[in-house]
């Protein structure tokens, strides 16, 4: 059920969320007070992979793939998560030009997002018994905004996954009702701007665009 063209539009509406574009920014590098313990930190790429988590994964692939700016970048890869670097310009100009100027780093970010996100992503999908698109779509965004389906945003509603007979539509209506309570009222401003990501899942489930036949409007943006 879940075809090529069906994974393609799931990433797209990502992308927009992420970086503003539906093929996604491979050179967005922004700072951003959300670390650990709300300190700075970079994000970097298509779909905005992090200092203090992925970043320093992503860097070292392209390293040993030798792109063109390997050897400048290897220089920093120890220091990647344990120094801060959002003040560090030559750094920050590197990922950029890697990221607009070197074929091989839109390869290695598009492999690395693809096996650190959206595979967890899709055996938390297969693994729990969920079958329709829009489903994946609302669990992808999850792995790459929090990095899992929050447990804690489980507990928040009974319903059952469908592997233990609850209802697939149901459970994701009510998953994305409570994260979005959750992104609306957190303490973290930052967060509280991201409720255009649940907004845009209720309005699909409103649409009943659960198989996302459906072109989807983000930001401006159609996914198709």
């Amino acid at each position: 059920m879940i075809t090529p063209e069906i994974k393609r539009k799931i990433l797209q509406v990502v992308n927009v969320f992420e970086t503003g574009k539906l093929e996604g920014r491979y050179d967005a590098l922004v700072v951003m007070n959300d670390g650990p313990g709300g300190i700075p930190q970079i994000t970097f790429g298509r779909s905005q992979t992090t200092e203090y988590s992925g970043l320093r994964d992503l860097i070292l692939r392209y390293i040993k793939r030798e792109g063109v700016y390997a050897a400048q970048l290897s220089e920093y890869e120890p220091r990647i998560g344990k120094t801060p670097l959002t003040n560090d310009q030559v750094f920050k100009q590197l990922l950029i030009q890697a990221g607009r100027n070197d074929p091989l780093m839109i390869s290695v970010q598009d492999e690395f997002f693809d096996q650190t996100y959206y595979q967890p992503a899709f055996k938390f999908f297969t693994t729990n018994g969920f079958e329709l698109p829009l489903s994946l779509l609302v669990i992808y965004d999850s792995y790459i905004h929090s990095g899992r389906v929050p447990d804690f945003l489980r507990r928040r509603f009974g319903e059952k996954i469908p592997a233990r007979g609850g209802n697939e539509k149901e459970w994701v209506t009510r998953y994305c009702d409570v994260r979005h309570q959750w992104l609306k009222y957190h303490s973290n401003p930052i967060l509280r701007k991201t409720i255009y990501r649940t907004a845009c899942f209720k309005e699909q489930i409103a649409l009943g665009n659960w198989m996302l036949v459906l072109p989807i409007r983000v930001q401006g943006l159609v996914a198709v």
